[in-house]
C-alpha cells in the first residue's frame, strides 16, 4: 500500500486481518487501534458483587493445601481471563505479559507454521483456509475442516489465541493435528512440518481469449500494488470480463479491500458500513477510486474460506453493482478487535465493531449466500474439475 500518513496507518493497524496461522501466527482478527487504558478505573456496576471474588480469594488463601503454590499475580490473571472468556466471543482475548508479548511479535511479520487461519465455527475450532503456498494447503488440510486435536489434546473449550500458541512454532518443527471433516466418518490425524510462510497475494490469466480470472489470495499490504499492477494489464489486454476469484481468501487490511474495490466502484459509493452497536453512529468506508474496471461485467467466486476482507469486497460488488456471487456460503467473519495495552504490558483483544455491506447485511457470524450455489465433490477432485468456475465463466458470457 505504500507509504502511509498516521491516520490511516493507525486504522490499517486496526484492520488487519485475522491471525494468520502462519500458523503464520495469527486467527482471525482485526488488530486494533493502541488505546491507553484510564489512570482512574471506573467502579464496577451495582449490580456486580466483587465480594464474592474476594470471599473466594480468602477462602484459598486460607484452605488451599499447597501454600507455597499460591502465585497472586496468576490468580489475578486467571480471574481476568474467566472474565473475558464469560463473553463467549472466540475473538476477544485477555494476554498475560508473557503472551502479549509473543502477541506483538507474531504481528510484526515473523510468520512461520503450518499457513491456515482458524476461527470458530458451531463452537468448535475450525479451519477457515489454508494459504496458499503453504505447509498446510500441502497436507490437504482444507476450508471447513475442523480441529478436535493439537498434539493429542483436545480443542474443546479452546480459544483461537490458545490454539495459535500451540499450533505455531519455527521451521522444522513439527506438529500433529487431528482433524473431521463432514464426509468422513472418523477423525483422521495430520503430521505438519512447520515452515516460513510466504504467500502471493495474486495471479491472473486469461481464460476463453477475453475472460480475465484474477485469483486473489490475501489481503496483504502488497496486495493493494500487486492489484494495481494486474489491472493495468488486464486493461490492455483483450479481457472484456473479470471473474475475481475470493476462494480460500481468509482476509487482511480492510484498506487493501477498500483501494481494489475501487477500480470496480465509483469514487464515493459505500464499500462497506462498521456498526459500533446501539447507539453509536456508524462509519462507512468508500471508495476512492479510480474505477476504471468499472466497465466490464464480473462475476464473483466464494466458499467457505472466504472471510473477512473477502467478503467485504464481495458484498461491496454485489450491493453497488449487483455483481452475481458463484460458490457456497462464505465463513461469516464479520467483526472488528482492539487492542488495549493494560498494566505490566498486559494486553486486551476486544472486539469492537461489525462489518456490514454497503446495504446493511451483517457479515459476522451469517457470510454471503452465492447467488448460485455450486459444490466441488470428491470426484471433481480427483478428475481435476472446477464446476464452480466454470459456472462463473458460464454467466459472464451471458452478460458481457
Amino acid at each position: 500500500m505504500g507509504m502511509l500518513n498516521n491516520e490511516n496507518k493507525k486504522k490499517e493497524g486496526r484492520d488487519f486481518w485475522g491471525f494468520l496461522i502462519a500458523v503464520t501466527a495469527l486467527a482471525s482478527f482485526a488488530i486494533g487501534n493502541w488505546t491507553a487504558t484510564s489512570s482512574c478505573p471506573k467502579l464496577p456496576p451495582a449490580d456486580a458483587d466483587m465480594s464474592l471474588f474476594w470471599q473466594t480469594w480468602h477462602a484459598l488463601e486460607d484452605n488451599f493445601v499447597d501454600k507455597g503454590q499460591i502465585d497472586h499475580q496468576k490468580m489475578i490473571y486467571g480471574a481476568i481471563s474467566g472474565m473475558v472468556a464469560a463473553l463467549e466471543d472466540p475473538y476477544t482475548s485477555f494476554f498475560n505479559p508473557e503472551d502479549s508479548k509473543k502477541f506483538l511479535e507474531d504481528t510484526s511479520g515473523a510468520f512461520e507454521g503450518v499457513g491456515m487461519e482458524i476461527g470458530i465455527k458451531e463452537n468448535r475450532l475450525c479451519v477457515i483456509a489454508p494459504l496458499e503456498n503453504s505447509p498446510a494447503k500441502a497436507a490437504d488440510i482444507r476450508a471447513g475442516d475442523f480441529i478436535t486435536q493439537i498434539d493429542g489434546e483436545s480443542t474443546a473449550g479452546i480459544t483461537t489465541d490458545e490454539a495459535v500458541d500451540l499450533i505455531r512454532g519455527p521451521k522444522g518443527s513439527q506438529v500433529k493435528l487431528t482433524l473431521f471433516r463432514e464426509e468422513w466418518k472418523e477423525t483422521r490425524d495430520f503430521e505438519i512440518t512447520r515452515d516460513v510462510i510466504k504467500v502471493p497475494s495474486l495471479d491472473w490469466e486469461l481464460k476463453d481469449g477475453d475472460i480475465a480470472h484474477i485469483k486473489l489470495y490475501q489481503f496483504t499490504e502488497k496486495a493493494s500494488g500487486d492489484f494495481k499492477a494486474a489491472a493495468i494489464d488486464i486493461i490492455n489486454s483483450p479481457a472484456k470480463a473479470i471473474v475475481l476469484d475470493l476462494r480460500n481468501n481468509p482476509g487482511g487490511y480492510l484498506a487493501v479491500a477498500q483501494d481494489i474495490a475501487g477500480w470496480f466502484i465509483k469514487k464515493g459509493n459505500v464499500i462497506t458500513r462498521e456498526s459500533f452497536g446501539e447507539g453509536i453512529p456508524e462509519t462507512e468506508h468508500k471508495s476512492a477510486g479510480p474505477a476504471l474496471l468499472e466497465k466490464y461485467p464480473v462475476v464473483v467466486i466464494i466458499n467457505g474460506g472466504s472471510a473477512s476482507a473477502s467478503e467485504i469486497l464481495a458484498g461491496a460488488l454485489r450491493d453497488n453493482r449487483q455483481v452475481k456471487i458463484v460458490g457456497t456460503q462464505s465463513f461469516g467473519k464479520g467483526s472488528v478487535q482492539e487492542l488495549v495495552p493494560l498494566a505490566g504490558g498486559a494486553s486486551l483483544k476486544v472486539t469492537i465493531a461489525k462489518w456490514l455491506t454497503p446495504n446493511g447485511e451483517q457479515i459476522s457470524e451469517k457470510g454471503l449466500t452465492p447467488d448460485t450455489e455450486i459444490k466441488i465433490s470428491a470426484e471433481d477432485e480427483e478428475n481435476e474439475k472446477d464446476p464452480q468456475l466454470e459456472k462463473a465463466i458460464e454467466i459472464i458470457k451471458d452478460i458481457k
